[in-house]
């Protein structure tokens, strides 16, 4: 009977990408790397809990959901929550950041300091430069001013990341020119918080720590997970939760591992190279009704 693997997820480290597995286990992720396993026929997907726990009932949750949890579990995850903006009076210092994903995508957000560039890595950013350094509702509120002033979003979806990051621009300075002009900008505004220091630009590329430099154009992205599904393919970049696969002749697809937690996998063995997943392609709405 072929082995059972229970993924937990992504982690990012000074020494890049690791998969985690239930039990502990780890696999690290690095270009040309093979990737292949299946979902069991009959297989359904259980609540990721929450805080370190197991889901108490043991919630079945939708296919496409990225957060992995059922309704209860999801509300005592961000019970607690810097990012879910649940949490004043966090005494710890943290950083304003200016993150660009591509031409024309650019955010502001906060994290600790203690944290260092994690966050970077976790959401994908292709370079960032810090912005301030202060107390948590300093940084509040100057993430604020930037999504009133320079209309500066504090998100970037997730599907416009994945569509451009085949083409970028091909040098570090191509790439910097938009955070460094947001960032003169920024730190000249009027109403900045005087609690936060602000930091010099310096924009930090991640292109080489990601694998994207001359990545093959990926053609769409996985929307799920689906009993009797399988993929297989090569590893040819890892950018924040996603994993870009060569998968045959079209390309690329991109795996949000995100959508991997909650499912029992099996290695695919007897497949060849695809993806036997849902996909969107890029450039293509989804059906309206399906």
């Amino acid at each position: 009977m072929a082995q059972v693997w229970r993924c937990s997820g992504l982690r990012w480290s000074v020494d890049g990408p690791v998969l985690v597995w239930g039990g502990g286990r780890r696999s690290a992720l690095a270009p040309g790397r093979r990737i292949a396993f299946a979902v069991p026929e009959g297989a359904v997907r259980a609540c990721a809990g929450a805080r370190g726990n197991e889901c108490p009932v043991r919630a079945v949750v939708p296919g496409r959901s990225t957060g992995g949890r059922c309704e209860e579990c999801a509300r005592l995850a961000r019970a607690h929550s810097v990012a879910a903006d649940t949490v004043a009076d966090d005494p710890r210092p943290y950083r304003v950041y200016l993150a660009w994903f591509g031409p024309g995508l650019v955010k502001a957000g906060i994290t600790a300091v203690e944290r260092g560039p994690a966050r970077l890595l976790e959401q994908g950013a292709v370079c960032f430069s810090w912005l301030g350094t202060g107390p948590l509702m300093a940084a509040r509120r100057a993430e604020e001013l930037l999504r009133a002033a320079l209309r500066v979003p504090d998100r970037v979806p997730y599907t416009e990341k994945r569509a451009v990051r085949s083409a970028l621009p091909g040098t570090e300075a191509e790439r910097a020119a938009e955070v460094r002009e947001l960032h003169a900008r920024a730190v000249a505004l009027a109403g900045w918080p005087e609690s936060l220091r602000a930091e010099p630009c310096q924009v930090v590329d991640h292109v080489g720590v990601f694998g994207l430099a001359g990545v093959p154009e990926a053609y769409g992205e996985v929307l799920e997970l689906v009993p009797g599904g399988s993929v297989r393919g090569e590893l040819v970049a890892a950018a924040g939760p996603d994993l870009h696969l060569a998968v045959g002749g079209r390309g690329a697809v991109v795996l949000d591992t995100r959508l991997m937690t909650g499912w029992e996998l099996v290695p695919a063995e007897g497949v060849v190279d695809g993806c036997a997943f849902p996909v969107r392609e890029f450039g293509r709405e989804p059906d309206g009704l399906f």
